[in-house]
């Protein structure tokens, strides 16, 4: 297995040397001086996982689990070459690239968004993720400082998604059903990607699920209902074995529940509310949440020191860590969002002697974990919503 970290520079002086230009212009549209250069998603590079190269998704998923009696376990996992289903993912605001839209090349934080948030669906399906040129966090810093606080994720990095999905669609699906996932500035151009191209279209049916996770702007629907609003056809899942649905939420601790000034979870329309299906429990109520988070203790962004995740400090010799029973969910309303609630509890046995980490600022919650907090739950269902998903082809 290659490391995703260790780039074979030899191999990749003559895409550097491409990138440098591809930057340079895209700086340059960003200016108004020139019109942005095209994406060709015909070449292998241009995507950051796909299954005939894995590049930043061949990664280690070896997880220590930590039970509840107090004995660890080692759960290995392998992504699945016959997988029956694919998976389309595009990642949150990670890059670190200092212009305003970042460049085709994953670095560090975006390889590692890759193996915290995505690697693991490939033991369920095959794994499609286009590189695009997003809008970077020094972008956004900059936006916030001048006063405004909605960026809009809808252009230069939508039209690189959107020429992906057409390429992905004609070259590589193969009316093969087709699992959507993104999360935050990623769900914000899934999101708009379904309205455009999905949602009451024939590719509607090959559609398994959209796991629309962490967006800024929620996925809506009309106050007792499960469709419309956001969608017009495509509704929310209420069940592990329905297909072709939506799964969206946003989480917060129930210490610190959304305020007045909270990112996600709000509807500015007082027709709708912003949806939160548990994952752990579509049909409604509390559950536990399987988590899957970084043994070192990071996130997709590097947030400092951590604690250790064993009582003692006793290492953890793989890259994953799950604790059994230490997290619950349940979607919750109060005056101002809809989210997912996540409570953190520990048993007295328990080996764990930490907190989850990825707290944000205050208005947007665990928004740094909102995949992590579910990831053994959104897996799982993925699984049963392609076995639902291929029963309904077979029987039509």
């Amino acid at each position: 297995m290659t490391s995703p970290a260790t780039p074979l520079m030899h191999r990749r002086l003559p895409r550097l040397a491409l990138l440098g230009l591809t930057i340079a212009a895209t700086d340059a549209f960003a200016q108004g001086t020139a019109a942005p250069p095209s994406m060709d998603y015909g070449n292998p590079q241009a995507w950051a996982c796909r299954p005939d190269r894995l590049g930043a998704c061949d990664v280690d998923l070896s997880t220590t689990v930590l039970g509840r009696d107090g004995r660890s376990t080692i759960e290995r996992a392998r992504p699945d070459p016959k997988a029956p289903v694919d998976c389309f993912y595009v990642y949150p605001t990670v890059s670190t690239d200092t212009t305003t839209f970042s460049d085709l090349v994953p670095d560090a934080a975006e390889r590692n968004v890759m193996r915290l948030q995505y690697a693991r669906f490939g033991t369920k399906c095959r794994l499609f993720a286009p590189m695009y040129r997003q809008l970077t966090h020094a972008a956004m810093g900059r936006l916030h400082a001048a006063g405004n606080a909605s960026p809009d994720f809808l252009g230069l990095g939508y039209e690189d998604v959107r020429a992906a999905w057409r390429h992905y669609l004609a070259h590589d699906n193969g009316n093969r059903g087709i699992v959507l996932i993104g999360h935050s500035q990623g769900t914000s151009v899934l999101t708009e990607l379904i309205r455009r191209e999905i949602d009451g279209t024939p590719v509607q049916s090959r559609i398994v699920s959209a796991l629309l996770i962490g967006g800024p702007d929620g996925i809506l629907v009309p106050r007792g209902r499960d469709v419309g609003g956001t969608f017009a056809h495509m509704p929310l899942c209420r069940a592990a074995t329905q297909s072709g649905c939506v799964v969206a939420y946003s989480a917060f601790r129930v210490t610190a529940p959304p305020a007045a000034n909270t990112g996600f979870g709000r509807s500015k329309d007082s027709t709708l509310v912003a949806a939160c299906t548990n994952p752990a429990a579509l049909g409604g109520g509390e559950a536990d949440l399987e988590g899957y988070f970084d043994a070192a203790g990071g996130t997709a962004l590097p947030l400092g020191p951590t604690e250790p995740w064993t009582a003692g400090g006793r290492p953890i010799a793989t890259p994953m860590v799950r604790v059994v029973g230490l997290l619950k969910g349940e979607c919750k309303t109060n005056a101002f969002a809809s989210y997912l609630e996540v409570s953190v509890r520990r048993g007295p046995r328990s080996p764990a002697s930490r907190d989850i980490q990825g707290d944000f600022v205050e208005p947007l919650g665990l928004h740094l974990v909102d995949m992590e907090v579910a990831m053994g739950n959104l897996v799982d269902l993925v699984g049963q919503q392609a076995r639902s998903y291929l029963g309904s082809i077979r029987r039509r």
